[in-house]
């Protein structure tokens, strides 16, 4: 009995889903009798998948309901923000927005809804925010083309936050996903036009760690392209251009 209320709880972290009404389990009270403990269940309000508009002003969550045996439960959310690292939505970025739930014998369900927020298109003039796809080169290693997406954020004050610094190499080329994204660096724009710009973040390169700098960064406004050099202290270098999509 104790191993089939492991096996209860195992899936119910997997985010198990069941089609039943009111799903119960046999559960083993202090004295070994038996009792029926209902499952919780989260029930999403609107679409899994949410994209804004990039000029959106904020957001408000279509939210969920919990329950256990037709019960109403306590609801717990949680916002993370993939590159830019909010708890809030209050701009571009990627969300992932959690929600669990546990019933009276502590079993929990989760369930999750992304929001994404674009950034709205720079015109290279007074802005060079946006959303691009990514051509490298590493050195020592090969070169690839169109991958991402790419954001730059406009933080403001000049100051740009780019989502991933070494262009979605592990996110995307290799499929690791954001958490081996080098997110934090800044750049700062001190002149767009005259490409005059400002970078001295040394950032790690998402689980992988070490220490990444900027070496170089340039814009292209006929293009709508930015071009910038990224040297990684365990002995890698990425040449990256972006183009704005």
């Amino acid at each position: 009995m104790k191993n089939f209320k492991l096996l209860i709880y195992t899936f119910s972290i997997l985010g198990l889903t069941l089609t039943s009404c009111d799903p119960s389990v046999e559960a083993t009270g202090a004295n070994d009798s038996s009792s029926v403990t209902y499952l919780p269940l989260i029930t999403l309000t609107g679409d899994t998948s949410i994209e804004l508009d990039c000029d959106a002003t904020s957001y408000t969550d279509p939210g969920a309901e919990a329950s256990a045996g037709g019960q109403e439960i306590e609801l717990f959310t949680d916002i993370s923000g993939t590159y830019y690292g909010s708890s809030t939505i209050d701009g571009p970025d990627v969300y992932s927005v959690s929600y669990s739930a546990f019933n009276e014998d502590d079993i929990p369900a989760t369930a999750f809804r992304e929001v994404l927020w674009p950034p709205c298109t720079g015109d290279f003039v007074t802005s060079i925010a946006g959303t691009y796809t990514c051509s490298m080169t590493r050195t020592p290693g090969y070169s690839t083309e169109d991958i991402g997406p790419i954001f730059i954020k406009d933080l403001g004050n000049g100051v740009y936050g780019i989502s991933d610094a070494i262009g979605g190499w592990y996110e995307h080329e290799y499929g690791y996903g954001p958490d081996y994204a080098a997110t934090g660096m800044t750049v700062t724009a001190n002149d767009i036009a005259a490409n005059d710009f400002t970078y001295t973040d040394v950032v790690e390169v998402g689980a992988f760690e070490g220490a990444l700098s900027m070496t170089s960064f340039s814009v292209d406004p006929a293009a709508k392209t930015i071009t910038f050099s990224v040297s990684w202290d365990v002995g890698y270098v990425w040449d990256i251009t972006l183009t704005q999509i």
